[in-house]
């Protein structure tokens, strides 16, 4: 079944560099769309919706968490007017 999900990832030092929204999206078949971001040179965070297969955004979510990114449920918009 196709859904949609919002999640914030934080990503720390080693992980700030990599690709990993890229790879997420690749991998699993995903459509990502950044809603709010703050990346620095030793941390950063993205709010992203997941659009694809349930499936698959699970599959995904697991392996992002896999690698070391904290990944936390959003609800709601996070982008107002």
């Amino acid at each position: 079944m196709m859904g949609t999900q919002r999640v914030k990832f934080t990503f720390m030092t080693q992980l700030v560099k990599e690709p990993i929204i890229y790879r997420l999206g690749q991998e699993f078949n995903l459509v990502t769309n950044i809603r709010r971001a703050d990346v620095r040179e030793d941390m950063g965070w993205v709010v992203l919706e997941l659009d694809g297969d349930d499936t698959e955004i699970q599959r995904g979510l697991d392996w992002v968490a896999a690698i070391g990114v904290r990944v936390d449920p959003v609800s709601g918009d996070v982008i107002e007017g």
